[in-house]
């Protein structure tokens, strides 16, 4: 990654680039558009398998022959694409085996993309010679800078040939019947297996279906995804070793668990299409920014899709206001990434996403957005010291897919209608606005670098999960958990000596039950200190251990008894939060624990619509002040002096920051 930092002298800054939609006298346009807004970079061929290979076996490389060799006559890196997401229609007509078989039992047919059976060994074999025939054709061409794998990797099928790999997958995991038996808890409905080949993928069933199989398979599907990934990279890896190999990954993406993931690629790679109808998605945002940070221990990502303007895939697309744009590229600069790439450069006339915007939009170069579009490549290239850098945090939020999985994926809790996602926001929110740095961790990650731990929701957490834990707090460090956190094991049983399980002498309570609220029901909340608050959706029937009562219930069946709890242990704190609190009462719950473990602020006085991050070496640290109010001004103070690379002035004391203004600040490291 470093040689390609200096290979485009900074930000990798360009978008897809699909030549085979147009004709040849375009691609010259292209190119020569392309310098005009400072590209220094395209992701090349990413749908482009029917085009190279219009016949089995058959391939016609010359037209990429000639946009690569003219990509690199003026001055463009490619990030060249297997285009494997894709799979041409000869494929499936000849092979239709490869079509995912969905859930319900009913085919995914052609029309889309990814439609394909990742187990499938037909599938696989094709992949494989079209990523050869590419690698063969290109490793060393001068053009090429990075190797992308597929693209937004994704399916789930329900095929005999996941059939297949699902079993072999068992085997390696449990070794014999009687472990995944027990694992799996089969003896409940009278469930036993004595064959391997009774298993079988987990179709919709007619009423519920055992919630570990369930598990085990989310699981299988990522690993199947993965190994896909794993074929193609060691694939060009055996041509050339020497060129970061990467694939896109997706916001919030449910179906396949990107801390498996991350280890295999040389930069985490993400696409992200924040909605501007929605007024707080920059803080999504910023949360998988930090994710994807976090993903290979705090090193620069590539942000590898957004888009210019609107997009097309939902009911109501509003356009990215003048400045948006850019302020949303800046975020995530100011996050570690290092790159600014687009779908796409060119708008599509055809196609499903003829009317997603692009770098380069229909209407023409003479447009608001290629306007902005070029100032944005001319303030990357004043950013180019940036590049390289990262970022440093004493508070880490749990982000588990296994926990995810286990929420939202079975069935049989005493609520089923947990927004995971949700929770992590409405936790990593309140430290969003008050300028505080945040690190993203799994189960397990290693935890001694923090001071506080953020916990939402760990109801399914393994044992080396409640270890890392455990030990966090007992070595010092700061846990703040919130409710029906440590129910159930690796296998989605529910761990034994009563609830909850897992951190019952962590969190110095038991729990008698888990009362979920009905609807619009609320309950009066009164803190040690007198305040007073609500709480809905969820309660436990929580009694003291080792821990007292930092807000108890003021009214109904459990009045009295302790809503939040803290509790010491070992040399650190643990604080339980066991309701809902409202989201004001809750801020400060956090806001608090977080203070109280000595985190230090960043920046004091800063509005909330103000974000503030910094990046940084041993030399300098860069601070990036983003004003998200498209109406509001405001005034930052920014303590030790520095300049501003946006503008060259020297600054201190206060900035001044104009609606949708950013400023990014080097000064030297503390």
């Amino acid at each position: 990654m470093d040689a390609f930092r200096n290979r485009v002298k900074g930000f990798a800054f360009g978008g897809d680039y699909n030549p085979e939609q147009w004709e040849p006298a375009v691609w010259r346009e292209d190119v020569r558009l392309m310098r005009e807004a400072g590209v220094n970079t395209v992701s090349l061929g990413v749908f482009a398998w029917a085009s190279l290979e219009p016949e089995p076996g058959k391939y016609e490389f010359g037209w990429m022959d000639e946009v690569m060799d003219l990509l690199h006559d003026n001055g463009i890196s490619v990030n060249l694409a297997t285009p494997t997401a894709a799979p041409p229609v000869w494929l499936t007509h000849l092979h239709p085996e490869v079509f995912p078989i969905r859930e319900d039992g009913q085919p995914f047919g052609f029309g889309n993309r990814l439609h394909y059976d990742p187990s499938s060994p037909i599938y696989r074999e094709y992949a494989a010679s079209i990523t050869t025939k590419l690698a063969e054709r290109y490793s060393f061409h001068p053009a090429l800078a990075m190797w992308h794998i597929s693209n937004e990797y994704g399916p789930t099928a329900y095929n005999e040939a996941a059939a297949v790999n699902f079993r072999r997958w068992l085997r390696r995991k449990y070794g014999d019947l009687d472990a995944l038996n027990e694992a799996w808890t089969t003896r409940f409905w009278g469930q036993i297996y004595t064959d391997w080949d009774q298993i079988d993928v987990p179709h919709i069933p007619r009423t519920w279906m055992n919630p570990t199989r369930r598990l085990d398979f989310k699981r299988f599907s990522s690993d199947a995804l993965l190994e896909c990934y794993i074929a193609e990279r060691d694939i060009v890896r055996s041509f050339r070793d020497d060129l970061p190999v990467m694939t896109n990954f997706m916001r919030f993406f449910r179906h396949a668990d990107y801390w498996k993931w991350a280890p295999e690629e040389d930069a985490a790679a993400l696409d992200i299409y924040p909605n501007p109808a929605e007024a707080d998605s920059h803080v999504s945002a910023a949360f998988n920014y930090d994710l994807f940070r976090s993903l290979k221990g705090g090193q620069p990502w590539m942000l590898m899709e957004q888009s210019s303007s609107a997009v097309s895939q939902w009911k109501l697309n509003v356009v990215k206001e003048p400045g948006r744009m850019r302020l949303g590229s800046l975020q995530a600069v100011s996050r570690a990434a290092d790159s600014v790439m687009f779908f796409q450069w060119r708008a599509s006339r055809g196609g499903q996403e003829r009317f997603h915007s692009a770098m380069l939009p229909h209407s023409g170069p003479d447009s608001r957005t290629f306007r902005e579009i070029t100032d944005l490549g001319r303030e990357l290239k004043l950013l180019a010291p940036v590049a390289g850098t990262t970022s440093r945090s004493e508070i880490a939020v749990l982000f588990d897919w296994d926990g995810w999985w286990g929420l939202e994926e079975v069935f049989g809790l005493p609520r089923n209608d947990f927004s995971y996602t949700e929770t992590v926001m409405r936790h990593y929110t309140p430290l969003w606005e008050r300028h505080y740095p945040v690190d993203v961790v799994s189960a397990g990650s290693a935890l001694e670098s923090y001071k506080v731990l953020v916990v939402p929701n760990a109801y399914l957490i393994d044992d080396e999960g409640v270890r890392r834990i455990t030990e966090f707090a007992r070595n010092g460090g700061t846990v703040l958990m919130s409710f029906f956190s440590g129910v159930v094991d690796g296998s989605n049983r529910v761990r034994p000596n009563g609830y909850p399980g897992a951190f019952r002498e962590l969190i110095g309570a038991k729990i008698d039950e888990y009362w979920a609220a009905r609807p619009n029901e609320e309950f009066a909340v009164t803190f040690a200190d007198g305040r007073r608050a609500t709480s809905t959706w969820w309660r436990e029937d929580l009694h003291l251990e080792s821990g007292t009562a930092l807000a108890t219930y003021g009214d109904g069946l459990l009045e009295g008894r302790a809503a939040v709890v803290e509790n010491r242990y070992g040399a650190g704190r643990v604080v339980y939060v066991a309701t809902l609190l409202e989201q004001a009462a809750f801020d400060a719950l956090v806001a608090e624990t977080v203070e109280a473990a000595g985190v230090r602020r960043l920046f004091e006085g800063v509005p909330a619509h103000v974000e503030c991050s910094v990046r940084g070496d041993d030399a300098y640290e860069y601070v990036f002040l983003l004003n998200h109010s498209g109406e509001l001004s405001a005034s930052v103070p920014i303590g030790a002096e520095g300049t501003d690379l946006l503008t060259g002035t020297p600054v201190s004391g206060q900035v001044e920051l104009e609606p949708l203004g950013a400023a990014v600040i080097r000064r030297a490291a503390p």
